[in-house]
């Protein structure tokens, strides 16, 4: 798995253009503030042990949620960090598995539309700990 985080001061999107026929249509404007956004890209090797890439997804965004100070987490699939992909099902059962689990220990978590291509609006500050990049390898 690769795992943007960029902690933004403000964040924006707008759903542009369906990728992904089996998902609902959906028009969605959305701006969130102070929240930490993880661009998650499953990998297909992450999909030989789905708990320990879940549990370590979670760890790393709730570090750096604690870093940036906040609660806000928003989950965004981003297909293009590397040249390997886990199927969608998979991606969009960790990324609801997560989601899950963080809202649960009193994060606030939601997710961008599923298989959507969306315009972005990001306001982030030039922080050393606003934008942090983790690669989490799959342990069999």
């Amino acid at each position: 798995m690769r795992l943007l985080m960029i902690y933004a001061n403000k964040f924006g999107y707008k759903t542009t253009l369906k990728t992904v026929e089996s998902v609902p249509e959906i028009d969605e404007e959305k701006k969130i503030e102070d929240v930490l956004v993880g661009f998650i890209h499953a990998e297909e090797d992450d999909e030989k042990n789905l708990k320990y890439i879940e549990t370590k997804l979670i760890k790393h965004l709730k570090w750096a949620a604690r870093k940036n100070d906040t609660k806000k987490i928003l989950l965004h699939s981003f297909a293009h960090l590397s040249d390997s992909k886990a199927s969608l099902d998979f991606t969009k059962k960790v990324m609801d598995n997560a989601e899950e689990r963080m809202t649960n220990s009193d994060y606030e978590v939601s997710q961008t539309p599923f298989g959507y291509f969306l315009d972005l609006d990001l306001q982030a500050p030039g922080e050393p700990l606003a934008r942090l990049f983790k690669q989490i390898d799959v342990k069999l």
